[in-house]
Formats: C-alpha cells, structure tokens, sequence
C-alpha cells in the first residue's frame, strides 16, 4: 500500500505521521511532502518523536510535486494549507482524507508550553493514524 502524507511545510505535522504509520506496520511505502517544504525537519518534533519511540531524524522535506505523477493508494492532508494548495494529482488516487492538526511549531509561550504543544499534537497524530491504520489500512492490505 503507497500513502502519501501532505502539509505545507513537511518539516513536522507530515513527517510525525509519516512515523507512526511506518511504525504500525513496516510493508507500507509511506512518503511525506509539502506545498512550500521548508529547508529540514523540525528538531522538536523529531525530539518528541524519539521520546515516543519513532525516529524521523533522517527524514528531509520533499516538494509534493516530485510525487505529483505517482499513484496512491490514499494522498492525507495533515493541515488546512495543504488541503487548500494540495495539487490535482495526475496520476491516479484511490482515496484522498484530510486528518487536520494545529500546527504546533507555531506555538509561542515557554519552553514547556511550547513542548506540551508538540507532544498534544504528536500524540493526536498517533491515535487518529492508528485508528485509520486498523479501521481502513490494516484490513485492505
């Protein structure tokens, strides 16, 4: 099964996600990009990652256009902008989902807020992600 996760940036929201799926079950070929992709990954989501037991630190954020021609079995929007901008795929997707999340690298506050933030959301990407996993994924493959 090929999944291809969108948000704007795919330094954070795309690549957590992109983390737990790959963790739930090893044979997905999941892949993550974004709208306007910014120069690398988000050193506090890859923290928050790690501190749940997923490493995404080699992760690098891809424009969604080098995937445009591909085919998928489900494209997922992560993020209002992404929903937005995502691009019309030319080549042919089964099913397109849109699960949103804050953006948590826009959070402002302490440290700790700001980390609180990032392990809410990251922990809110990993239930919604299961719960797709075992309810839609896990039985088509």
């Amino acid at each position: 099964m090929k999944i291809l996760i969108l948000c704007t940036g795919n330094s954070c929201r795309s690549q957590m996600a992109l983390g737990f799926l790959q963790s739930f079950d090893k044979k997905l070929k999941v892949y993550s990009a974004g709208t306007e992709p910014a120069k690398k990954i988000n050193k506090t989501a890859v923290l928050v990652m790690k501190e749940a037991g997923v490493d995404i630190s080699q992760q690098k954020p891809k424009h969604v256009d080098q995937f445009i021609n591909d085919e998928w079995d489900y494209v997922i929007t992560v993020c209002g902008g992404a929903k937005e901008t995502c691009p019309a795929f030319i080549g042919k997707v089964k099913i397109r989902l849109h699960i949103g999340f804050e953006d948590p690298s826009e959070a402002t506050g302490s440290k700790a807020f700001i980390m609180s933030e990032f392990i809410r959301v990251r922990d809110e990407i990993k239930n919604a992600f299961y719960k797709l996993y075992i309810e839609q994924i896990k039985p088509n493959l």
